[in-house]
């Protein structure tokens, strides 16, 4: 079978497409299908009409249009669906029902009402996008939102079958009018990958081997700055020697505001800013810390997200105290492979986190045991094979008309 999957946006510098499409297409590849994954690289315009390779998947990086964003809608979108068209796939997956990509599939279902025969519409949600949602998060303008909103609702509605990333997202969309039995819970997974040695990273980063380090992985917009600031500054009083490494960028200068926390509580010199990294040098990184603390506020956003930041750390074999919001709880079983707090007691994740640096056993039993739950129920090798077989059943149904 061939499967063309619609991304959201381009491979770089983003990671949704290398964390979610590539493994999933990869899987599907080794089980004897062909998989397409078709961009509007607005994100990687250097990338503009170039088809690429990127792990054994086919990439084609549609050319860009106008680059007035009103005018480039149309265009972009009509370019994604001629290219979807010419691939003769035996079905399309969209990934984010909004922007260009929503609007193409759009098209696809719209002509496909007029008669055209074209192969049946999946759509992908791994965020809730309208009120409530990402909308809220981004500075996009009245009308803009209001058309996210209406390409949300209207896609999970017409397309075939709905894949989601999030137990919340499985509710959401069935409030929105999308079909229960056409529904699959698709969370982000991992494959195995071999053991890193943090010293090396440690090293690197001027962090002495035998320090405690606390390990942050992040983009800081999912929580309260002013409870990192607070669980940093406790966690340095009661463990003076501790070192924090952060890993991730901020969008509006979160960093700036960490250190000059750090220097008001006189712990910046314990502060050891990675920033943002290139994705093959994450994992060296995640292997330099003890114990990663992982806040996570209570929102509409965060309770259908499906981090895959936070598989990356338990599949590092770290030792994570989060907070019990939405997904994190599917993949932590508390107090066995990792610790979950109530994310409004900011004093449980600095009571966890300063008992884990304290017990190296507990700590290493704990990662050991993130890593095997992980591996053993989310990892992508079984998540393409119970997608093929959501595949095989929706693909014969038709459209549901609403």
């Amino acid at each position: 079978m061939k499967i063309v999957f619609l991304a959201p946006f381009g491979i770089r510098p983003k990671g949704t497409v290398l964390a979610r499409m590539i493994p999933l297409a990869e899987e599907l590849q080794a089980l004897g299908h062909e998989v397409v994954v078709i961009a509007p690289p607005y994100t990687n315009p250097e990338d503009s009409g170039k088809t690429e390779v990127v792990r054994g998947v086919r990439l084609v990086n549609v050319e860009l249009g106008p680059s007035h964003k009103v005018l480039a809608v149309p265009v972009l979108a009509w370019r994604m669906f001629r290219s979807a068209l010419a691939e003769k796939a035996h079905l399309v997956h969209l990934f984010k029902p909004k922007g260009y990509g929503g609007v193409a599939a759009m098209m696809h279902l719209a002509l496909q009402s007029l008669g055209l025969r074209s192969p049946p519409l999946f759509v992908d949600t791994d965020d809730w996008e309208g009120d409530g949602g990402m909308n809220e998060l981004h500075a996009y303008s009245g009308p803009e939102k209001r058309f996210y909103r209406f390409q949300e609702r209207w896609l999970l509605r017409h397309a075939v079958a709905v894949t989601v990333a999030s137990r919340g997202l499985e509710h959401l969309c069935v409030a929105a009018g999308a079909l229960p039995e056409r529904l699959l819970y698709l969370p982000n997974c991992v494959r195995e990958l071999g053991k890193n040695d943090g010293t090396v990273a440690r090293d690197e980063l001027g962090i002495d081997r035998q320090a405690p380090v606390i390990l942050l992985y992040t983009r800081f917009f999912e929580f309260s700055q002013e409870k990192l600031h607070y669980v940093c500054s406790e966690i340095f009083a009661q463990v003076p020697q501790v070192r924090f490494l952060v890993v991730g960028k901020g969008r509006h200068g979160e960093e700036d505001a960490l250190r000059l926390a750090a220097q008001e509580a006189g712990f910046a010199g314990a502060l050891v800013m990675a920033g943002w990294t290139e994705p093959e040098r994450i994992p060296k990184l995640l292997a330099a810390g003890d114990v990663a603390i992982y806040p996570f506020a209570d929102t509409l956003v965060n309770r259908t997200k499906c981090p895959a930041k936070l598989t990356e750390l338990l599949l590092a074999e770290r030792a994570v105290v989060a907070d019990r919001v939405g997904q994190l709880a599917e993949y932590i079983r508390d107090g066995e492979s990792g610790m979950l707090c109530d994310p409004d007691r900011w004093e449980e994740m600095v009571h966890h986190a300063v008992g884990l640096l304290s017990d190296s056993e507990r700590r290493l039993k704990i990662g050991a045991a993130a890593r095997t739950h992980l591996l053993q129920n989310f990892n992508w090798k079984a998540a393409a094979q119970r997608l093929q077989e959501f595949y095989a059943g929706a693909a014969r149904l038709a459209p549901p008309r609403c």
